[in-house]
């Protein structure tokens, strides 16, 4: 059985690769999602979205650039999409309800 922290940090990913599919150029940054992310019920602290950007990346499934003074901007994958669609799947990360 998942703890808590876990299906949060599974949801919190699949959140994140939303935000990033709806945006324009599927690009956002880590300010902006820490600004979107409670409005579904993650709060999470800049340095978790940070983590988890850095996550996704090593999965394939965002690019990040690092800016002047930590500013993080992310950039969805076309794997980093398909998830965010549910046509690919990730066991440690929320697959989403069919028509959201």
């Amino acid at each position: 059985m998942s703890s808590y922290s876990d299906t949060l940090r599974k949801h919190a990913r699949i959140a994140i690769l939303r935000i990033l599919e709806g945006a324009p150029r599927y690009t956002s940054n880590a300010s902006m999602m820490q600004t979107i992310l409670p409005a579904v019920g993650i709060s999470f602290t800049r340095a978790q979205i940070v983590t988890e950007l850095a996550w996704l990346e090593e999965q394939g499934m965002v690019e990040t650039e690092e800016h002047r003074e930590g500013f993080v901007v992310a950039t969805a994958t076309v794997r980093g999409v398909e998830i965010a669609q549910g046509i690919a799947t990730h066991p440690e990360i929320q697959r989403p309800r069919p028509g959201a």
